[in-house]
């Protein structure tokens, strides 16, 4: 029996405030990790009126026209399960992929779980952050994405567009990955 096969999504999303529930799920971003331009995206309607002035202000958001132009929270976890059963395939298993994965995957996690049918990444992810520090021995300060980026040269940046940033961080992933297999070689 084989080993299923991995694929690894790399995952942003654009919040009205830190914790689910509480604030909405304003935008999802992601890409396949190893086919970046395989991608899915979408902006949601707000399921509250919670809002952080901060985190708005940052992703560029207004409640109110998300309100009239995003999809509902429900119809936007399915248009993501689908994509990601296509990206997954018959034999793959997904892998939940972000930098600081642990924000993205709760938002997703419980988006997945409150509109839809259960979360198809599990209840794991793998944090760029995290796996960067392992790789470089660096200190937890040094995860930062300008000192990462500072670093490792991508071409892509960051600029809190969730797809945008989904792609960004598969590139820094992708040379997180050259740089650990060059480090055994």
């Amino acid at each position: 029996m084989s080993a299923k096969r991995e694929v690894f999504i790399s995952v942003d999303v654009e919040t009205a405030g830190p914790i689910p529930g509480e604030f909405s799920l304003l935008s999802i971003g992601a890409c396949a990790v190893f086919d970046p331009m395989s991608t899915f995206s979408c902006e949601l309607k707000p399921i509250n009126h919670n809002a952080d002035p901060k985190a708005l202000e940052v992703a560029g958001f207004s409640l109110d026209e998300l309100a009239r132009t995003g999809l509902d929270p429900s119809e936007a976890m399915r248009g993501f399960r689908d994509w990601l059963a296509t990206a997954a395939g018959v034999e793959g298993i997904l892998v939940f992929v972000g930098f600081n994965a642990p924000f993205d995957w709760s938002f997703v996690n419980y988006y997945f779980h409150r509109f839809s049918d259960g979360n198809p990444f599990g209840f794991t992810a793998l944090d760029i952050k995290a796996l960067y520090m392992g790789a470089t021995g660096c200190d937890w300060a040094d995860t930062r994405s300008s000192k990462i980026t500072e670093r490792l040269k991508p071409i892509l940046v960051g600029d809190h567009n969730a797809l945008r940033d989904a792609q960004f961080q598969a590139e820094v992933f992708r040379l997180v990955l050259s740089q650990l297999i060059e480090s055994r070689g």
